[in-house]
C-alpha cells in the first residue's frame, strides 16, 4: 500500500509518502504557525520524490487532533480535498495515538500528553500498546495522579509532558520525550492499519472553543442597563 500522511495539528508540518511500511519521501518542519503556507509545497515535493504522482497513492492519512484549531483545520481541509479529487480514502488519526505510537514502548505504559493551556493537558494513557480509555482534557493535578497510578515505569511523550513535569517535579517516570509532533513512521503505520470508515477525517475536540459568540450583531446598538 502506498500512502501519503499529513500532520499540521501540533508544532510541525509533516508530509510523507510510505509504501508497504517503508518511507519513500519525508518532510518534517517544526513550526508553531505557517502550516497553511508550507503544506501544499511539502506534499508536492514528497509525492514527486516518491515517484508515480498523486494518482499512485492508495490512501491518505491525516491527524484529527487534539491540537491547534487553526493548524488542525489546515491539514484536514487539504487531506479531504485531495482525497475527493483522487477518489481515495482518507483516514483520520488521533494525535495522541500517533504520539504514543512514536515510542518503542510496548513493554511499558505510555502517557501521550499535549499542552492544552489553562492548566490542562490533553491526555490518553496506554498499557501494552492498548489505550486505557478515551482521550480527555485533564487538569494537571488529575493527569499527574493518573500517571502516578501507572507506576514509575511510565513513558511520557508530547509537549504536555514538559508542562506536567514542571508542575510536578516529583512525578516518577522512566522516559520523557518532548517531541513537538508525532513521528511520520507512526502516522504511516496507523494510517495503514485503520479502517477509513470507522476512522473518518473529522476533527477531535476535547474541550469547547475558547472563543465566545458576539453579544450583538454588527451595527446593532449596545443595550444600556435599565
Amino acid at each position: 500500500m502506498k500512502l501519503l500522511v499529513i500532520d499540521t495539528a501540533l508544532g510541525a508540518c509533516t508530509a510523507a509518502v510510505f509504501a508497504d511500511g517503508g518511507p519513500l519521501a519525508v518532510r518534517f518542519e517544526p513550526m508553531a504557525k505557517g502550516h497553511q503556507e508550507r503544506l501544499g509545497g511539502l506534499a508536492r515535493d514528497v509525492v514527486a520524490e516518491a515517484g508515480g504522482g498523486f494518482k499512485s497513492l492508495d490512501r491518505i492519512g491525516v491527524t484529527v487532533g487534539p491540537g491547534s484549531f487553526t493548524g488542525l483545520r489546515v491539514g484536514l481541509a487539504f487531506a479531504q480535498g485531495l482525497g475527493a479529487a483522487l477518489d481515495r480514502p482518507v483516514v483520520g488519526v488521533s494525535t495522541l495515538d500517533a504520539l504514543a505510537a512514536s515510542l518503542d514502548a510496548e513493554d511499558r505504559p505510555v502517557a501521550a500528553l499535549v499542552d492544552a493551556r489553562r492548566g490542562q493537558v490533553y491526555a490518553r494513557l496506554f498499557a501494552a500498546g492498548a489505550p486505557l480509555g478515551e482521550a480527555q482534557a485533564l487538569s494537571l493535578q488529575e493527569a499527574a495522579q493518573r500517571i502516578a497510578d501507572l507506576g514509575p515505569a511510565v513513558s511520557l511523550i508530547g509537549n504536555g509532558a514538559t508542562v506536567l513535569t514542571e508542575a510536578f517535579p516529583d512525578l516518577a517516570f522512566s522516559q520523557r520525550d518532548d517531541r513537538v509532533a508525532p513521528a511520520p513512521q507512526a502516522l504511516a503505520r496507523l494510517t495503514a492499519d485503520r479502517d477509513p470508515v470507522s476512522n473518518p477525517p473529522r476533527p477531535l475536540y476535547l474541550r469547547a472553543p475558547d472563543a465566545t459568540p458576539p453579544s450583538r450583531l454588527p451595527g446593532q446598538s449596545r443595550q444600556t442597563a435599565a
